[in-house]
């Protein structure tokens, strides 16, 4: 199969031709239709996670088809179209019992643990546990832009965030992860503060339904221009990017027992910022983790985009082929552009 390949981290990323993957007992092989480009899987080129190996295929956020299934697996077959989460659980070890497949004590992450969906094909384990069936109504490309961004957002904005209707967000960073919280948070019936250094994004994520925008190169203080547009401070805060200063910001703009939701992966040098642990225990602030969503929680999600209240063809900023794929890995430091990419022609 056709694949991209990094072979050193942060060195070239090539088109190679690799074997095809064959399913485990209790997984499939899927043949990619989509599969959305994160900034996920420019730290996994940089080297930032610990657990990819080299050589390396890249991607998480996909879509496709069944093509071949284990010995085992009795809940699939061939031809069904399918998505899945970013993390995958075993389904059996006490965490996924619980339902908390996303922190899965044997959990594994196509296009980190093991190669991804750069390709034409990829493997995945445990498929009765992770796969997800793709309503007829979405297409490859709108469900690869929901595998990992928009997922994550929804269960941070949802079931972390607890978000009521009629309360305050703030979003700080309005690429894939924060415009999906846009959308998301402004279907829930909250008023959503938007931050962001690029006006092109703020005026996406206005048009998603942002109440207001914060321009973060223009403006004295985040937090004091978050105070002034939601009259006492954000009920809940997401920090979408991942950075030390998007974190501080989000923490200090919520007012008294707000809650902050740390979705923006921080590694490296950055994965120990600073943390104003006076303003938390003054305010009684909850500081929250989410990373991704369980399979089974995909339903909820799923029924709201079938009833035309989440969009998330929307954010779909452009569709490039698996040839375009490494220039466009190797530049998201830049920033550049808006919305998801997404790769749909192998």
């Amino acid at each position: 199969m056709k694949a991209v390949v990094f072979e050193a981290f942060a060195g070239p990323v090539t088109i190679q031709s690799v074997a095809d993957p064959a399913p485990t007992r209790r997984g499939v092989v899927i043949r990619t239709e989509a599969t959305g480009i994160c900034r996920s899987d420019w730290h996994g080129w940089m080297g930032h996670d610990p657990d990819v190996a080299l050589p390396h295929v890249p991607g998480h956020e996909l879509a496709g088809v069944i093509e071949d299934v284990g010995s085992d697996v009795t809940q699939w077959q061939r031809g069904d179209r399918v998505m899945l989460p970013f993390i995958c659980g075993c389904g059996i070890c006490s965490q996924c019992v619980s339902g908390n497949h996303q922190v899965c004590d044997h959990q594994f992450q196509p296009g980190f643990t093991h190669w991804g969906s750069f390709a034409q094909y990829v493997a995945i384990d445990y498929a009765e546990a992770n796969l997800v069936r793709l309503p007829q109504n979405i297409d490859s490309v709108a469900a690869a832009s929901l595998g990992c961004r928009f997922t994550t957002s929804y269960r941070a904005i949802v079931d972390q965030g607890r978000l009521a209707a009629g309360q305050w967000v703030a979003v700080h960073g309005c690429g894939g992860v924060g415009l999906s919280a846009v959308m998301i948070a402004s279907a829930f019936g909250a008023g959503v503060v938007a931050i962001d250094i690029s006006s092109e994004k703020l005026q996406l994520a206005a048009a998603l339904g942002a109440t207001t925008t914060v321009d973060a190169s223009q403006a004295d203080s985040v937090p004091d221009a978050v105070f002034a547009a939601t009259g006492g401070g954000a009920h809940l805060s997401i920090d979408a990017l991942g950075h030390p200063r998007t974190c501080l910001n989000s923490i200090l703009c919520l007012r008294k027992r707000g809650r902050h939701v740390q979705v923006g992966l921080m590694l490296a040098d950055q994965s120990r910022p600073p943390v104003p642990m006076d303003r938390v225990v003054a305010y009684e602030l909850e500081l929250l983790g989410s990373h991704g969503m369980q399979a089974h929680r995909f339903g909820p999600m799923l029924e709201m985009i079938d009833r035309g209240q989440l969009h998330p063809e929307k954010l779909i900023g452009a569709t490039i082929s698996l040839e375009e794929s490494p220039l466009a890995l190797s530049t998201m430091d830049s920033f550049a552009g808006s919305g998801i990419t997404v790769i749909d022609s192998f």
